[in-house]
């Protein structure tokens, strides 16, 4: 394809000459000349491993070209890659001068464009960005259509990243339009992920807020694990052998907060033990604050319903368990209880007369009369309710039963709601 790259800084220069080098006749467009100058002589603009070489072999075959003109870049254009910077402001959002430069420099060239261009944006933008910016500056452009396709570039190996990928992505509502920007892709043999606008948008936010919180996870243990005279080499590459629990997509799925005998006691132990050694850990020291206020956004929008007779779905901390100890749905209870909301909840695995220990006395103790509230079958639920609650991940057939029911259903495990109208939140692999 015939690709424009608007912006040659560290992402958009990379982009262009790998795009250049896996067989796309390439543009970029900068206003900077130094850049241009530099493209053009075959130099690269600023110091990254194999770009130079990568920059030099494709200028002289003659598939990267450089220039200070965006209609020069645009006028034979298949896509476009906008990879301005979006440098953050003193108050920590995004300034997006640089952006709407690069779209308004888009939109003039519109009218002269003697082919459909798809307008890729690459640069870094909060969810809503392409929506609220991009498409309307770009209003009346018929022939323009607007995707997302977010960078994962890590400079110092910028180039083994573009070539050698670990995640594509690419997002819109033009099905057309996603895919042509996918197939710029096609060599690398890794298969894109496309989703919508506003995902791919979120996406590269959620990698790198991940990423972050691995690094700063990582430096608390290993902080920790200095106090008490432990290898924390050790203790961080052991924990990295176990890719079924640790390294692995369980436990990503937003949903219900966490509970049970586990998670919560031994976060508190960490805490308390390192406060002792006056260490502070603020990321493990935020991980309850963050679970409890998971639960309460679950409650205010429980609460928030209209005046009616709720049935709850899950009781113990998660399915296939009886242990009660710490569940968030006993806390759950507690708060709608305590606003007068009329509650009903049914468990497969819990009842009252046959859980003993410390399982009796956590959720006496939390909700004395919680025996009045139990159901004994779904049935029971179902027939009573007016709206339900699915607190714990349901069986097929479970989940069939509520359908068929054609109860409202607020379902904050799974990702999408069982029956509208229902506020979501998406599925967990709880402990």
């Amino acid at each position: 394809m015939n690709v424009a790259v608007l912006g040659l800084g560290y992402v958009g220069c990379v982009s262009a000459a790998c795009l250049a080098d896996v067989g796309h006749n390439v543009i970029g467009a900068d206003r900077d000349e130094h850049k241009i100058r530099s493209v053009l002589d075959g130099k690269a603009p600023f110091y990254e491993p194999d770009l130079e070489d990568l920059v030099r072999r494709n200028v002289a075959a003659g598939r990267l070209y450089a220039t200070t003109s965006t209609p020069d870049a645009l006028r034979n254009c298949d896509v476009a890659l906008v990879c301005v910077g979006t440098p953050s402001e003193k108050n920590g959002n995004l300034g997006l001068d640089q952006l709407r430069r690069a779209v308004s420099d888009i939109a003039a060239c519109g009218p002269a464009l003697t082919r459909p261009l798809v307008v890729a944006i690459r640069s870094t933008v909060f969810p809503g960005t392409c929506e609220d910016v991009v498409l309307p500056a770009l209003r009346g452009c018929d022939n323009i259509t607007v995707v997302s396709n977010p960078e994962f570039l890590r400079e110092g190996i910028a180039v083994k990243d573009f070539i050698e990928p670990s995640l594509i992505v690419v997002g819109g509502d033009d099905r057309a339009a996603v895919e042509k920007v996918a197939a710029l892709y096609a060599s690398l043999r890794v298969k894109p992920c496309l989703v919508s606008l506003r995902t791919a948008e979120m996406i590269k936010y959620a990698c790198n807020a991940f990423h972050a919180v691995k690094i700063a996870f990582a430096n608390e243990i290993g902080a920790l694990s200095l106090k008490l005279d432990v290898d924390a080499q050790e203790v961080m590459s052991t924990l990295c052998e176990d890719v079924k629990l640790n390294i692995a997509a369980t436990y990503l799925k937003p949903g219900f907060a966490f509970g049970g005998s586990c998670l919560p006691k031994d976060l508190r132990a960490l805490v308390y033990r390192a406060s002792r050694l006056d260490l502070k850990l603020p990321l493990l020291e935020s991980a309850i604050p963050s679970n409890r206020e998971h639960l309460q956004r679950a409650a205010d929008a429980i609460v928030d319903l209209p005046p009616c007779r709720v049935g709850v779905i899950g009781l113990a901390f998660k399915e296939n368990t009886d242990d009660l100890r710490e569940s968030p749905v006993v806390a759950l209870l507690e708060q709608l209880i305590g606003k007068g909301r009329d509650v009903r909840v049914f468990d497969p695995h819990i009842q009252l007369d046959s859980i003993y220990g410390a399982n009796r006395s956590f959720v006496l103790n939390v909700i004395p009369h919680i025996g009045r509230l139990l159901q004994r079958s779904l049935d029971d639920v179902l027939n009573w309710a007016e709206y339900l609650i699915i607190a714990q991940k349901q069986s097929a057939e479970a989940l069939h039963r509520i359908q068929a029911s054609g109860i409202p259903v607020m379902d904050l495990i799974s990702a999408r709601p069982a029956a509208a109208p229902a506020t979501s939140f998406a599925q967990s692999d709880r402990y």
